[in-house]
């Protein structure tokens, strides 16, 4: 991997890419970022309670915002699962580096997402989890360099998968690679 670029995770809430991220940043010698974390700063609030406080669409600004602020150090950057919705933030992230998403089954999502409510997951009121997943993955798919399958592969297989094939490549938009 080349250290003049990074590596963006995105998927998801509960696909792993905070916790994969920390490995992969030991693992790569790089910075780790975790976006949620630099939102909450910013607005010296929980997630949720900025989603509660200002709304989704207010929320999805500040995201969008705190992401393009990010700047072009090599680093693993783990992303909240609705940075996908900002074309301009997504721009700026694939200037960063390779975009990797962490790519799960609905229902591994489900098992996993107990406190969807609470977590600060930008949705719409009554949405459910399955048309959130429905929404989003044509978008993880459409800003992705590398989709990962990682159902079943534990936290090491998912950095070494990572590693192995998140190197710069020429990229055309809506081209993705998919691994396993």
């Amino acid at each position: 991997m080349s250290r003049k670029q990074g590596i963006v995770l995105i998927g998801m809430p509960s696909c792993g890419k905070s916790t994969v991220g920390v490995l992969l940043a030991k693992a790569a010698g790089l910075r780790f970022i975790d976006t949620d974390l630099l939102i909450q700063e910013d607005q010296g609030m929980l997630l949720q309670q900025i989603i509660d406080a200002k709304g989704n669409a207010a929320f999805l600004e500040i995201e969008a915002r705190v992401l393009c602020s990010l700047e072009t150090v090599p680093a693993v950057i783990a992303t909240g699962g609705s940075c996908v919705y900002s074309e301009r933030a997504m721009q700026h992230l694939r200037r960063l580096g390779t975009v990797v998403y962490l790519s799960l089954p609905l229902a591994t999502i489900e098992s996993r997402l107990r406190n969807i409510r609470t977590r600060g997951v930008a949705m719409e009121p009554g949405e459910s989890i399955a048309s959130l997943y429905e929404k989003r993955v044509p978008l993880y798919e459409r800003w992705a360099d590398i989709v990962l399958p990682t159902d079943g592969l534990g936290l090491e297989e998912e950095v070494a998968a990572i590693l192995r094939h998140a190197t710069p490549l020429p990229r055309r938009d809506g081209d993705a690679d998919s691994v396993r």
